[in-house]
């Protein structure tokens, strides 16, 4: 109980800042209006294995380097923009990714952010409910 009453103090989203992976799948399959902007702020060996269709990498943000790169990726963005982050390295609550990429990005001047929330992984939260992927490992025909 602790615990989690210290994650979420040491969250920066709030609840409705939350998506879930099959409200993301909803949006994805919604042919009308602007698409969201994606982007994974992890590490690209898992962009390169599979992510989201569409989302954009934007570097590991626990890391200077990876920060800079997710800045550079979100300065050309409107500032009103749909946005959504996302990892999946590890359970949320320990991801070294999310928390500083949400933080900066909203520091940046974003209004509309939001966390797909994948409680325990990429593989466990999305690949193993059949989701969409796009990425090396998915065969082409």
């Amino acid at each position: 109980m602790a615990a989690r009453a210290q994650e979420a103090a040491s969250t920066p989203w709030t609840a409705t800042q939350v998506t879930q992976p099959s409200a993301m799948v909803a949006l994805l399959a919604n042919s009308k209006g602007a698409k969201p902007v994606i982007l994974q702020v992890g590490f690209q060996v898992l962009y390169k294995s599979k992510h989201i269709p569409g989302s954009i990498y934007a570097g590991p943000a626990s890391s200077p380097e990876g920060l800079q790169a997710l800045k550079n990726a979100a300065s050309k963005l409107p500032k009103n923009a749909e946005i959504y982050i996302y990892c999946g390295c590890c359970p949320i609550d320990k991801c070294p990714n999310i928390r500083p990429a949400f933080q900066s990005l909203k520091a940046m001047g974003f209004t509309h952010l939001h966390v797909v929330m994948l409680e325990s992984s990429f593989g466990q939260d999305w690949v193993a409910h059949a989701y969409p992927v796009a990425g090396e490992s998915v065969p082409t025909q």
